[in-house]
């Protein structure tokens, strides 16, 4: 089973970025954390991470024929990314929607997304460990999904 972690503006900025909102773990620490649960789950993590929409959709669109399931955390592009959306939408893989903060509990513009509606699910304001539920949860779902 492979997943693919998708991370979207200013995530390569985590760790000096507004550890307030964000906490002071790098990328680099989150994704070795997820690759430590994929391979306790028996599953394979592509990671990507940019700051401009096109090569989220370019990857997407050329990962995601490979891929059982999805876990993007689009930064700003979750307000506003519907080329990532239709991308997305294309690729017709399980997603799970991930923030760091609680975009519920920030600005009102934060808290519509343009993925959560055909997403299985969001988790948001749970840090860095977000990620680790989601793909926890995604094995699972995909799993039962295909009988597994």
């Amino acid at each position: 089973m492979k997943i693919l972690i998708v991370n979207g503006p200013n995530l390569n900025n985590l760790g000096r970025r507004d550890p307030g909102h964000y906490g002071s773990r790098t990328l680099a620490d989150i994704e070795s954390d997820i690759s430590q649960k994929a391979d306790a789950l028996n599953a394979e993590v592509a990671f990507f991470q940019s700051n401009h929409e096109g090569a989220i959709v370019d990857f997407i669109q050329q990962a995601s024929d490979e891929a059982d399931g999805v876990i993007i955390n689009a930064g700003a592009l979750t307000h506003y990314g519907l080329s990532m959306r239709d991308a997305l939408a294309d690729a017709r893989l399980p997603i799970i929607e991930v923030h760091i903060s609680n975009i519920h509990a920030r600005d009102e513009y934060r808290r519509h997304s343009v993925v959560a509606d055909m997403a299985v699910g969001q988790i948001a304001g749970f840090g860095w460990r977000g990620y680790l539920y989601a793909l926890d949860f995604l094995v699972a779902h995909i799993g039962e999904w295909s009988g597994e």
